[in-house]
């Protein structure tokens, strides 16, 4: 009797298109934000500090072929027979002119080891002929398009300075994965204003989407940005999980409400500790991870447990309402 999975994992998502190890490089390639350049907006998003999330390598004075074979010498030593995925990671990697993005993600893919491109955007920022010249490399190689989602609440969007609404992470990815483009979506949860009960909701509706991928994390408070201005100004706002295992309990919660064909590439996200205000818990991705494992194991919890009851409820109700 097979024992039943407790989640989808991203390296066996993988296993489904390469016959050998890949790994993603991340890459800053000079693009700005809609929501920073005065188009949608100025300042950005309350929480973002691009610094978190961007390696050494990843210098924008740096060519995207030399991150790349960087990028390479910092991994090849661990598995040399290793292979990459171009992760076109800082700010809105879909903001330029057509000609530009093709040159940049075409580099990309002409160094040596180079096997597909990730490709994160903002829902708000895929053209129409963008998205067709995708539709058509997606045909040569490996294609992912993560979408930031952040959140499917409305209000919560305005209150981070987001610069568009849900209808619009919806469009985009209906488009996209319409396209047959590999379609992945980004959440942060615990951001201000939203309940437990709120984030859990929040699975079943991303669950209507025609996401293939879903990445989440904890909301962290990062020096220098807005949010962490306004949680000095009002920390009753926030609630910031410094209890690990509370957590945890959400993340599994979280899980049993996701669709269970959705894959999961990450629980959680660390942002470099000089930068960091809160929460931090000293723990490695890879040993939250494993208590997750550990507690999903205890609960009896697996992905998709609990998928659609609330629409079953809803259902019940409104049956017994009609019956009345």
């Amino acid at each position: 009797m097979t024992e039943q999975p407790l989640y989808n994992e991203f390296p066996q998502f993988l296993r489904r298109y390469f016959p050998y190890k890949v790994q993603k490089i991340s890459l800053n390639a000079g693009f700005t934000c809609p929501n920073r350049d005065g188009t949608k907006g100025q300042g950005g998003c309350t929480y973002c500090n691009n610094q978190t999330f961007n390696p050494e390598y990843c210098r924008t004075e740096k060519t995207v072929s030399v991150q790349l074979e960087e990028g390479k010498l910092f991994f090849a030593h661990k598995y040399p027979s290793m292979k990459y995925l171009a992760y076109f990671q800082a700010y809105t990697n879909t903001y330029a002119e057509l000609e530009s993005l093709k040159r940049k993600y075409e580099e990309a893919l002409s160094v040596d080891g180079v096997v597909g491109l990730v490709i994160g955007t903002r829902p708000d920022c895929m053209p129409e002929d963008l998205l067709r010249y995708l539709e058509t490399l997606n045909r040569q190689t490996f294609l992912l398009v993560e979408y930031g989602i952040e959140t499917t609440c409305d209000e919560t969007l305005r209150r981070i300075n987001r610069g568009h609404t849900y209808a619009a992470t919806v469009e985009a990815v209906r488009r996209t994965a319409g396209c047959g483009i590999l379609t992945g979506g980004h959440v942060i949860l615990g951001l201000p204003g939203e309940s437990h009960e709120a984030i859990v909701a929040q699975a079943d509706v991303l669950s209507e989407l025609p996401l293939t991928t879903l990445k989440m994390h904890q909301l962290q408070l990062i020096r220098g940005t807005r949010m962490a201005h306004e949680y000095e100004q009002n920390p009753s706002d926030f609630y910031l999980f410094n209890d690990v295992n509370e957590y945890i309990d959400l993340v599994i919660d979280y899980v049993e409400h996701l669709r269970p064909d959705l894959v999961i590439e990450r629980f959680v996200s660390q942002s470099p500790r000089e930068l960091l205000i809160a929460p931090d818990w000293g723990l490695k991705n890879y040993e939250f991870t494993a208590r997750v494992q550990k507690r999903m194991k205890e609960r009896g919890a697996y992905q998709g447990k609990r998928y659609g009851v609330t629409k079953k409820k809803v259902s019940l109700q409104d049956g017994m309402n009609n019956d009345q």
